[in-house]
């Protein structure tokens, strides 16, 4: 009997995980049916609850259901309890619901085995302090960078998130016109503003000379943000294109207990593109 998977978001239509998932089904001859499903804003649980009633094996959640499923979960990973939002969920032998999220992963991984990137020793700069930052800084600070720091133009929402993952590692906060006269190996963007074309307002001068630059935010053409990296002399730039194939396949190995190559998924989606 096939199994059936979905991503829920509201709205949907604009989901690549259907794609993604069935190439890695493809790749590892797995017997699955994996679809988008429109979620009505005020009935997660409900829907979430009708979708394994029904046999369902597990969900990929976007926006804006991260939280949603974080309160769903019966059980979470460490990882998502320190994400306080879920992304990933599944139903287990004991028919509880699982809850994981894989958006850190999938960034790491990204930089560092397809990009051939280093986060350890690094001096890191995060911009932004919503959900999607939240997410990823426990797997970064995993990686031992010498420092993280978060700019955000709400100084106050920064510190909060430095606060509750100083256990974790070296980390502060600050606000954009803090950064004046200080210079980061790896700067991330975590802001939404690639998103409607913008930029955060950032100082001249804060990258290293061999900077490398990610924003988790991709499209056809280059993030405003990737092209300030690029003018501000960054050795290396990259969108979060690669980061969105590698948590899939994150949660496909949670799943399935086979992890699909990403390379060629990763490839092709960026010449569908193109």
């Amino acid at each position: 009997m096939t199994d059936q998977y979905a991503v829920v978001g509201n709205p949907i239509g604009h989901s690549k995980s259907p794609a993604i998932h069935a190439a890695f089904a493809e790749q590892t001859e797995q017997d699955l049916n994996y679809e988008a499903l429109l979620f009505e804003l005020d009935l997660f649980k409900e829907q979430a609850q009708a979708f394994f009633a029904a046999g369902g094996k597990g969900l990929n959640v976007t926006v804006p259901f991260k939280l949603d499923a974080w309160q769903f979960a019966d059980i979470l990973s460490k990882r998502a309890q320190r994400a306080g939002s879920v992304n990933t969920l599944m139903i287990g032998k004991d028919d509880k619901i699982y809850g994981d999220n894989t958006d850190g992963v999938g960034l790491v991984r990204d930089i560092v085995q397809n990009h051939g990137g280093n986060i350890a020793k690094k001096r890191v700069l995060v911009l932004g302090a919503g959900g999607a930052v939240r997410g990823v800084l426990a797997i970064i600070l995993a990686e031992n960078p010498k420092s993280l720091v978060i700019a955000n133009r709400t100084v106050s929402k920064a510190q909060t998130l430095a606060d509750e993952f100083a256990d974790l590692g070296e980390i502060s906060a600050l606000g954009f016109d803090e950064l004046a006269g200080q210079q980061f190996d790896l700067v991330i963007n975590g802001t939404a503003a690639s998103l409607q074309g913008d930029l955060p307002p950032l100082p001249d001068s804060i990258l290293a000379a061999d900077a490398w630059c990610y924003d988790m935010m991709y499209g056809a053409e280059e993030t405003v943000f990737n092209a300030w990296a690029r003018d501000q002399g960054a050795e290396k730039t990259m969108d979060g294109l690669g980061m969105l194939v590698e948590q899939a396949a994150e949660s496909f190995f949670m799943w399935r207990h086979v992890r699909p190559n990403t390379t060629a998924v990763i490839e092709s989606l960026r010449a569908q593109l193109g």
